[in-house]
């Protein structure tokens, strides 16, 4: 049973696109909730639809690129701005041209290390799933 003041969390999808080099795909959100901020492409399910077609499908509208899923990074709870969502996390590698171009509900995208995160103020939430991701993307990598 929920308890009554508790908020209705809102199902979203996230990805974390790392490629061959180790860099992150972020991009910088044009509207609320986090407007101005760097993070992880994403954002709603459509209903019926699978969260791994969703992430795929918020990537190619917020990037324009394309991207394969590696797997399942799990769920990850977050509230802001008077909102609350359960976002579905994943790890993803790039298929084919690599060059983000900011579309939909991002007002750019780029590339980043890990070591930049912090300079560009990415949330706390978001830099844990990207450190899962880059684990789990090492681990799979051939050595």
């Amino acid at each position: 049973m929920f308890a009554q003041d508790e908020p209705r969390r809102t199902l979203a999808v996230g990805v974390v696109v790392v490629d061959g080099g180790g860099r992150v795909l972020l991009v910088r959100r044009a509207h609320p909730p986090s407007e101005g901020a760097w993070t992880l492409p994403g954002g709603h399910v459509e209903p019926g639809e699978p969260l791994e077609a969703a992430a795929l499908r918020e990537l190619r509208e917020e990037t324009s690129l394309r991207a394969r899923i590696v797997c399942a990074l799990g769920p990850v709870a977050i509230d802001r701005e008077g909102r609350a969502f359960e976002i579905h996390e994943f790890l993803a590698a790039p298929l084919g041209p690599t060059d983000p171009r900011a579309g939909d509900d991002a007002a750019d995208a780029r590339w980043v290390e890990r070591h930049e995160l912090d300079a560009l103020g990415v949330h706390p939430e978001a830099i844990a799933v990207i450190d899962r991701a880059l684990a789990e993307a090492g681990a799979r990598s051939p050595a």
